[in-house]
C-alpha cells in the first residue's frame, strides 16, 4: 500500500509540474511568446536548435502577427549555418511573401548571396554561377539605390569573371586541338565580353597565335598592337610582344617562300605545256 501511496503521489506532481508549464493565454500571445524565446536562442547564436522552434511557429501560429519575422529569423539561421541551398529557399519565399517588409531589401541580396555561394567546383558547370547572377540582377533592378549595391557589384564582377574563364579554357581546349580558327572566335568574343578579367593577357597572346596559324598576319599586327598599347608599363608583356613579332616576321617569311615554290612550279609547268 505504501508503494501505490507513493507512486500516486509521485504521478500527481508530475501533472502538476507539467500543468504549470502549460501556457493558458491565446494563441497570438503564446506564439509571441515562442517567438521571443526563438529570437533569444537566436541571438545567442543556437541556430540549430532556433531552426526547430521557428518551423513549429510557422506551423501552429499563422495569422497572429509573428510570421514575417519567423520566415526571416529562419533564413538568417540558414544563412549563418551556411546552409545555402535552404537559406537561398527561404529568403526567395519571405522575398514573395513579405514584398513590402523593411527587411525584405536584405532579403533580397542575402538570397543572391546565398545562391553566389552554393557549390562551385567545375567551371564547366555555370548552373549557379547564372542562378546567382540572376538573383543579384534582381536585387539591381528592385533595389538600384541600395546601400548594398557596391558590394553587390563586387559579387557580379566575381561572377563575370567565372564566365570569362569559362570561355576562356573553352577557346584554350581549342587551342590545344589545333583548332586556331574557333580559338580566335572564342577569345575574341571574350576580350569585347569581359575586359576585366585577369586572363585578358592571356588571351590576346593566344588570340595573336591564332592568327598567325591561320597566316591572318595582318589581324595577327592589329591584336599585337593592342596589346604593347594595353601593357605598355609591362616589361613582361612587351617582350612576349616582341617574341610575337619575331614569330609573325617568320611566318611571313615562310609563307613568302611557299608561294615562291608555287609559283616557280607553274611556270614551270607552263613551260612544259608549251
Amino acid at each position: 500500500m505504501k508503494l501505490l501511496h507513493v507512486s500516486v503521489l509521485f504521478m500527481a506532481l508530475i501533472i502538476l509540474v507539467s500543468c504549470s508549464k502549460t501556457y493558458t493565454g491565446t494563441l497570438t500571445e503564446r506564439c509571441v511568446a515562442q517567438y521571443n524565446d526563438a529570437e533569444t536562442k537566436f541571438k545567442d547564436g543556437k541556430y540549430w536548435k532556433v531552426k526547430e522552434d521557428l518551423e513549429e511557429i510557422l506551423k501552429s501560429c499563422t495569422g497572429t502577427g509573428v510570421m514575417e519575422g519567423t520566415n526571416f529569423m529562419l533564413a538568417e539561421s540558414h544563412f549563418r549555418l551556411e546552409e545555402w541551398i535552404e537559406a537561398r529557399a527561404q529568403y526567395g519565399s519571405f522575398v514573395n511573401f513579405f514584398p513590402g517588409s523593411p527587411y525584405a531589401e536584405t532579403a533580397a541580396y542575402r538570397r543572391a548571396v546565398s545562391a553566389y555561394n552554393l557549390s562551385y567546383k567545375d567551371s564547366r558547370d555555370q548552373t549557379n554561377t547564372t542562378l546567382a547572377i540572376r538573383d543579384f540582377g534582381r536585387f539591381e533592378a528592385e533595389y538600384p539605390n541600395s546601400a548594398l549595391m557596391d558590394s553587390a557589384y563586387m559579387y557580379l564582377d566575381s561572377l563575370s569573371n567565372r564566365v570569362a574563364e569559362n570561355d576562356y579554357q573553352i577557346a584554350r581546349l581549342y587551342s590545344r586541338m589545333n583548332e586556331p580558327s574557333a580559338t580566335a572566335i572564342y577569345l575574341k568574343e571574350f576580350l569585347d565580353e569581359f575586359p576585366k578579367s585577369p586572363r585578358q593577357k592571356e588571351a590576346i597572346v593566344m588570340l595573336i597565335n591564332s592568327y598567325i596559324d591561320m597566316k591572318e598576319f595582318a589581324s595577327a599586327k592589329f591584336y599585337l598592337e593592342r596589346l604593347r598599347d594595353t601593357y605598355s608599363t609591362d616589361e613582361k608583356m612587351l617582350a612576349s610582344g616582341k617574341r610575337l613579332e619575331e614569330r609573325i616576321t617568320d611566318a611571313e617569311k615562310s609563307l613568302e617562300r611557299v608561294l615562291e615554290r608555287e609559283r616557280k612550279q607553274k611556270l614551270r609547268r607552263k613551260d612544259d605545256d608549251s
